[in-house]
């Protein structure tokens, strides 16, 4: 009597090519993230990310702001603030990589980015959360949008909840500096955290020139493999 499985391929091909959209849900905070910062482009407050580029399109090719912004506000908004492990999760994670359209800026380019736009960054940001509380929402994934400390309080003061986001952000964008600046010292030896706290090796055939398996025997001597990776946020 044969075991009776769902039928299991790793190999499979499709006759089509899969969309990354159909493996993001429609109820998502990575959907939700790209329609609100994809309207606020069209509404033209992406300007000032804009201008700051050649109009004539000399010189070298950047990464489209909206890509950028929107990994940047996806991943602050789950807590993940260090530019390395952005860069790893745009490999390994399904929400960075349908924001990203499946493109891999490194690290540099994130931090880059972040520090060349510091100010812009943070009053979008602003503006990006006090529309979401303005729509009801009492959070943006980790980042509480309401700055009561009691439940149900009545008429929350407008200019106090705006304080409170605006605190949100500096201590967001404090606490991306700081721990860029720390991994900068340290160094990342090909490891890096994804956004729930485990430990996961990115692109070991381009670090070591060689395969997997030669790479995981080195990083088990050096005592710094984990072995156990986590999908999903």
């Amino acid at each position: 009597m044969s075991r009776n499985f769902i039928p299991y391929e790793q190999k499979q091909c499709y006759p089509m090519p899969p969309s990354i959209t159909d493996w993001v849900a429609e109820n998502s905070l990575a959907r939700f993230v790209s329609d609100l910062l994809d309207e606020m482009d069209v509404k033209g407050r992406l300007e000032v990310f804009y201008v700051k580029h050649r109009a004539d399109g000399w010189g070298h090719t950047p990464h489209h702001p909206l890509m950028m912004l929107q990994v940047l506000i996806y991943g602050y908004c789950i807590g993940v603030t260090s530019s390395r492990k952005l860069s790893s999760l745009l490999e390994s994670d399904v929400c960075f990589r349908y924001l990203s359209g499946n493109q891999h800026p490194d690290f540099r380019t994130i931090s880059d980015f972040r520090k060349n736009n510091i100010d812009e960054l943070g009053d979008f940001f602003v503006e990006v959360l006090s529309l979401c509380r303005e729509a009801g929402l009492a959070r943006m994934g980790r980042v509480a949008l309401d700055g009561r400390r009691v439940a149900g309080n009545a008429s929350p003061d407008r200019n106090r909840e705006l304080d409170h986001i605006r605190s949100e952000v500096e201590r967001i964008l404090s606490e991306a500096r700081a721990r860029d600046a720390d991994e900068a010292k340290t160094g990342a030896r090909g490891l890096s955290r994804n956004a729930e706290g485990m430990w996961s090796c990115s692109s070991p055939r381009k670090r070591t020139g060689g395969n997997a398996r030669s790479y995981g025997r080195k990083a088990r001597l050096e005592g710094g493999y984990r072995g156990a990776r986590r999908v999903g946020i």
